[in-house]
């Protein structure tokens, strides 16, 4: 009896001390009150237990600070700091409200006290800790939300830069909202970087080292900063860009609040943007700026240009020698550039117009879109203390000018300097050797010069075509087959036939074949034996699969390789012409995504193609297996969309002929051994001239579900035809899901018209194949394709994507992607009309 009592004693003991230690590390509320301060050792979380605050120790550090962090984030990151000045050495301090002026304040046990707000507030306050990671400071009643908030954190940013923060400057207390980087991974005292919105009138951002302005991202156009395009409105982040009497700021939101990301002013001085992945548990950088050193530090002084990505790469912009050349020799640039010749001012000085350039500084702007970059050069010219100029927007209007040095020249890449401006510097005019209408005389020289090298290279190469083009000649002479041996040799290939007991109908058929050859078709031409022995006489065991033409057969030449066999069925609706465009077609198209086709067996009643064996099979035997839809992880998925983009755009733009394929689906694609598509059966392809754009048929042919509409119900098609059936393609690939099988029953929607419902309401994820089980960076790639695939499928053809732009979208993640409209066949099998 004692010893049962004793087991429920241990037992209720056991739970007391474990209630404890929960209660030490951790309340169960958003809120601080006079009453319930806030001791080291236990933490404030707010109301959905998104964001969580408390003390902590940084890194190697053994002081203490105030900090809020993600709750459920195991690798803690802290993204704000309230006592990063004054840290607290030791473990036995509380932050509280202060009972005679209502603000918050950290105390220790030794009687020093830190102020963390400074609002002109009653005692009647309390501090709340939000979704947002905003921890706000509350006048009033704070149980039901009608308190006034007096002050919040989020106008105290330090390093991180969360949604729904502002960065810029608040016009009515004259703040700046700016982020500071840490000291070091030890210490969150404020570093050498900060980070914020410029205060010279430009809609950018600029890092600053030390209060030298050392990078800027450009101007912000509505979509993108013209100098970073990685640093754009896109399928993860929403930028806005506010002006007017409260203040000018940039604030940002994300698309998918289940992702959890932030950018952070890192210690090195680069801006981060950084994502959490559950799978890997762990912060990864999405993307980082700047990337480069020379695009940092700007080494090269004044009037340098940096042109690389190692600190001694410079040169001294034309017109400009090396302030020092001592110590330019030695490495040391920092002292930078000096003219050649001084400035005389007026019409005696020009302007050397520099393109691709980054550049920073603290310009005086003229936003009004009037201003011509005509009228910049002549305000410029006025004043002689303007060394510079440029236009103020990416639209080649408004007007900035540089009074001072020109500092941090920095070239940059070449795909975005289409979006730079042109910078114009100021020098004297015989630096130029040209008249002061610079800009004209700039576009003369380089015209003339253009045109000299021109006519040097038209000779160059003429001269040694004109004598190739006399030897070719000679030999063709004498290498020439007279017209007649041509029509014996069709007569042999046609007797041969007739000899083999082929009717009228067959003959044509050989008929067709010698005609290929003419045309420089090199096509095998295989006996109905050859083909018998190969495939076992069509053995069942040997079957690879049922087109909709018929069967496809394993087979084995004779010492050869294994290869496929299509044999045509007699009641299948590929009749001759398809055969013979198929033929004609897969001979003279040659691409690494496109199945390559061997030869062929026309005797009898038999059509027979032959192709290289695609071990792998077909896409949809993957794809739609649950079992085998495991073995296709989300990289081999990308490879196969960007493999079937590649094979289509050559089919449209690259190929000698220009191919509608017109019975794209996830049958026809074959793979190979690894994994590589290509795409077959082009029996339903068409040929376009290349002043095409459109045709019309009155036989529609293909699959239902594939078919674009203007095909299905007006028998139009076009390349744009083909960019449909690669966006019901793509979302197959995407989802696993068949778009001839999916049904949604609860409202009525086949597979495009639930991906686009998906879409709208942000819950793209649930689109995502089952099987598919990747970081949070994969699920954002997803994001992306499933837009991508829904642009592909809009109702009207000229609102899809060419499939150039396809592969563009494809190759660089970083693109805008247009928002699209509503996809054709929204609905499933029971149709509503919508009111």
């Amino acid at each position: 009896m004692m010893e049962r009592k004793s087991g429920k004693l241990f037992i209720l003991l056991s739970f007391f001390i474990f209630y404890c230690l929960c209660i030490r590390f951790s309340y169960a509320m958003d809120t601080i009150t006079q009453d319930q301060p806030l001791p080291d050792g236990k933490t404030v979380i707010s109301a959905g237990e998104v964001f969580e605050m408390g003390f902590f120790s940084p890194g190697k550090s053994k002081n203490r600070y105030v900090g809020i962090w993600y709750k459920r984030v195991t690798k803690q990151r802290v993204v704000w700091v309230a006592n990063r000045k004054n840290p607290v050495s030791h473990s036995s301090a509380v932050l509280t409200i202060k009972n005679n002026n209502g603000n918050l304040m950290i105390l220790d046990e030794l009687g020093g006290n830190f102020m963390v707000t400074s609002a002109s507030a009653t005692n009647q306050t309390s501090a709340r800790l939000l979704e947002s990671g905003n921890l706000i400071l509350i006048e009033g009643n704070s149980t039901n939300d009608e308190g006034r908030v007096i002050w919040q954190s989020f106008d105290y940013p330090t390093d991180t830069y969360l949604p729904g923060m502002k960065l810029g400057v608040n016009r009515k207390s004259g703040r700046k909202w700016f982020l500071a980087s840490w000291t070091s991974e030890d210490d969150p005292a404020p570093g050498n970087f900060t980070y914020g919105m410029d205060s010279d009138g430009l809609a950018q951002f600029s890092i600053w080292r030390e209060r030298q302005k050392n990078w800027t991202s450009g101007t912000w156009n509505g979509e993108i900063f013209s100098l970073i395009p990685v640093m754009r409105t896109n399928y993860l982040l929403n930028y806005s860009y506010v002006s007017n009497e409260d203040g000018t700021y940039f604030i940002y939101s994300l698309y998918y609040k289940t992702i959890i990301s932030i950018m952070v002013m890192d210690v090195s001085g680069q801006i981060k943007l950084l994502i959490w992945e559950e799978k890997s548990q762990s912060w990864n950088t999405y993307w980082s700026q700047p990337r480069a050193a020379c695009e940092f530090y700007a080494p090269c002084g004044a009037y340098g240009i940096c042109e690389g990505t190692v600190l001694s790469f410079c040169r001294c912009l034309h017109g400009f020698e090396p302030y020092s050349r001592g110590d330019w020799d030695a490495g040391d640039k920092s002292k930078g550039c000096v003219r050649r010749i001084e400035l005389k001012c007026g019409n005696q000085d020009g302007f050397l117009p520099l393109s691709g350039m980054m550049f920073s500084g603290n310009p005086r702007v003229l936003k009004n879109s009037s201003l011509s970059l005509e009228y910049c050069e002549v305000e410029c010219r006025r004043n002689c203390s303007c060394i510079a100029y440029a236009s103020a927007h990416d639209n080649r209007t408004g007007c900035a000018f540089w009074d001072g040095e020109l500092m941090n020249l920095c070239k940059i890449a070449s795909n975005i300097s289409a979006n730079v401006p042109d910078l114009y510097v100021r020098l004297d005019a015989s630096e130029l050797d040209q008249p002061t209408d610079s800009r004209q005389q700039v576009t003369r020289n380089n015209t003339g010069k253009k045109k000299r090298q021109q006519v040097i290279i038209a000779v160059t190469i003429t001269i040694p075509i004109l004598l190739l083009g006399s030897v070719t000649c000679y030999f063709c002479r004498r290498n020439h087959t007279p017209k007649g041996n041509q029509e014996r040799s069709q007569e042999v290939l046609l007797h041969e036939s007739r000899n083999n007991g082929l009717d009228d109908r067959e003959s044509i058929n050989a008929n067709m074949l010698s005609e290929g050859r003419r045309k420089g078709l090199e096509l095998p031409l295989f006996s109905f034996a050859t083909v018998v022995a190969a495939t076992d006489n069509f053995s069942p065991t040997n079957k690879l699969g049922q087109g909709g033409f018929g069967p496809v057969y394993k087979a084995k030449l004779h010492e050869g390789p294994e290869i496929a066999v299509k044999r045509l069925s007699r009641s299948s609706g590929q009749g001759l012409e398809e055969f013979k465009i198929e033929i004609i077609l897969i001979a003279k198209l040659q691409h690494m995504n496109l199945v390559r086709i061997l030869g062929c067996c026309i005797e009898g009643e038999e059509k027979i193609l032959l192709y290289e064996y695609m071990p792998n099979k077909s896409l949809d035997s993957f794809l739609f297996d649950p079992t085998k839809g495991k073995l296709l992880d989300w990289g081999k998925r990308v490879h196969i969309i960007n493999g079937i983009a590649q094979g289509l755009l050559y089919l449209h733009k690259y190929s000698r002929l220009r191919v509608i394929h017109r019975d794209l689906k996830a049958s026809n694609i074959l793979l190979d051994g690894e994994m590589n598509p290509k795409i077959s059966d082009f029996g339903m392809a068409r040929i376009f001239r290349r002043n095409e754009s459109e045709a019309n048929t009155n036989r529609v042919v293909g699959t239902y579900g594939y078919m674009s509409p203007e095909y299905a119900m007006e028998g139009l098609f076009s390349e744009k035809s083909d960019v449909y059936s690669f966006g019901v393609l793509l979302l197959e690939i995407v989802s696993g899901k068949k778009i001839s099988s999916f049904y949604h029953s609860d409202r009525s929607l086949n597979l495009l018209g639930y991906a686009w419902e998906l879409w709208k309401d942000g819950r793209d994820l649930e689109l995502k194949d089952p099987t598919l089980d990747d970081p949070i960076s994969t699920s954002c790639d997803i994001f992306r394709f499933i837009q991508m695939g829904l642009l592909c499928v809009q109702e009207s053809a000229t609102d899809r994507p060419t499939m150039s732009d396809v592969v563009s979208m494809l190759s660089n993640e970083m693109s805008m992607l247009a928002i699209p409209k509503r996809p054709a066949f929204f609905l499933g099998r029971r149709e509503h009309v919508e009111n």
